[in-house]
């Protein structure tokens, strides 16, 4: 039988589905689930930075938000657990479950969290997910600058800790392939593409701006599918895909372009963990089908080929498409 064992990060997973940090992934009662249900491993849900800055939240760092932000910021904070919490919660997972525990933290600078990884690995941690939310706003700030946060907080954390440490980035960059270089070269062992971020909405009876977030749909695969083949060839680090996955052909869609795992959220909220297996068990018979013994047999075979121009190969896709509908 073909077997569905995989390296991320150089972590040995049974399979190559992990849960993503969410509310499925908040308790060890849930996390247990989660191994009970067959996921090859869990992200636990973020820790904010807001968390650990609360203590300058109301200097220096509260300045350019408005009170009413500011009192908004704090009162979420309340319901978010603390870095104690959060390394307790760490240490429990571990004693409890033999599938790998990735920590995670929502972070949009490098002060704070250096000093904490460290105690993210002392608790037990298999890996650390840097979950960056960096949106530029300031018309006068050069790309590079903004870009530059992403380099400086993934040094300033692999100074302090040795487990393997992912990034989980958006897609909205001048050049994600170097970025993407870029942090290869600083050692970075796994890109998490691509993060979702709550969205903009206007309520046009209040007229006030508001935030939204929604379920991922199937459709979302596409984009994840074109830039991870697109970047897997020329970096070392692990690709985990995450992001419209609903579906076992979708994950194995994925492995082919050059993704190590996939992490899931919303499928999980909609159709249960029950989910996973079945996913898991379609991914066999695949594999079965097609006289496949390892993931490694398949994974990156329908990546873009380094001696095409990938600009040129995507262009020729596109005339070809469109003509197709004229």
């Amino acid at each position: 039988m073909p077997s569905l064992e995989t390296r991320y990060m150089n972590l040995n997973l049974k399979n190559p589905i992990i849960v993503a940090s969410s509310g499925l992934t908040n308790s060890v009662d849930k996390i247990l689930a989660c191994e009970d249900a067959g996921a090859g491993a869990v992200v636990i849900k973020s820790l904010f930075e807001e968390v650990l800055a609360k203590d300058d939240w109301g200097l220096t760092e509260a300045a350019p938000y408005h009170p009413e932000a500011h009192d908004y910021l704090n009162a979420e904070i309340q319901l978010q657990y603390g870095p104690n919490d959060y390394c307790d919660l760490i240490s429990k997972a571990k004693s409890k479950v033999k599938i790998p525990v990735i920590a995670s933290i929502n972070c949009i600078s490098a002060k704070w969290w250096a000093e904490f990884a460290l105690k993210v690995e002392n608790a037990g941690a298999d890996a650390l997910e840097l979950n960056i939310f960096s949106i530029p706003t300031n018309p006068q700030e050069e790309s590079a600058t903004r870009e530059k946060v992403y380099y400086d907080v993934l040094e300033s954390v692999k100074a302090k800790i040795k487990i393997p440490i992912a990034m989980k980035i958006g897609r909205n960059f001048t050049s994600l392939p170097y970025l993407l270089a870029q942090l290869d070269k600083r050692g970075l062992d796994g890109v998490v593409m691509f993060n979702r971020f709550t969205e903009p909405d206007i309520d046009i009876h209040n007229l006030k701006m508001r935030t939204t977030f929604s379920f991922s749909s199937q459709e979302e695969i596409h984009t994840l599918l074109r830039w991870i083949a697109l970047v897997s060839p020329d970096i070392s680090s692990d690709i985990s895909a995450t992001t419209g996955i609903h579906t076992a052909e979708g994950i194995i869609k994925l492995l082919l372009a050059g993704a190590s795992t996939v992490q899931l959220a919303s499928v999980l909220y909609q159709k249960g963990l029950t989910v996973i297996k079945e996913m898991a068990k379609e991914i066999t018979q695949w594999m079965t089908t097609y006289h496949l013994e390892r993931i490694e047999d398949f994974k990156g075979q329908v990546g873009f080929s380094p001696e095409y121009d990938p600009e040129v190969y995507l262009r020729a896709q596109f005339m070809e498409k469109i003509r197709g509908i004229e």
